[in-house]
C-alpha cells in the first residue's frame, strides 16, 4: 500500500517516478499546493479507503504523514 500512496501522490503532482519518497516533504517539492494537498486526500479516499479528517489533512507535512494512516 506504501507504493500505491507515493504513485498518487507522484501523480497528482505530476513529477517524474522516483521523486517521491517517504521523506518528501510538502515544503520539497513546489507542486505541493493545497490545492494538491487536497486531490491528493480525495485520491486517497476514493481509491483506498483513507479517510483522512480535516483537522489530519491540515497537520500533514509530507508523504510520512500518509503512510502513518495505513499502520
Amino acid at each position: 500500500m506504501k507504493e500505491q500512496i507515493i504513485d498518487i501522490i507522484t501523480e497528482i503532482l505530476q513529477v517524474p517516478p522516483g521523486t517521491v519518497t517517504e521523506d518528501t516533504r510538502i515544503e520539497d517539492l513546489e507542486e505541493w499546493d493545497s490545492l494538491a494537498q487536497v486531490l491528493i486526500i480525495g485520491e486517497l479516499e476514493s481509491r483506498l479507503g483513507i479517510t483522512v479528517s480535516l483537522e489530519e489533512a491540515e497537520e500533514m507535512t509530507g508523504v510520512a504523514d500518509f503512510l502513518k494512516k495505513i499502520q
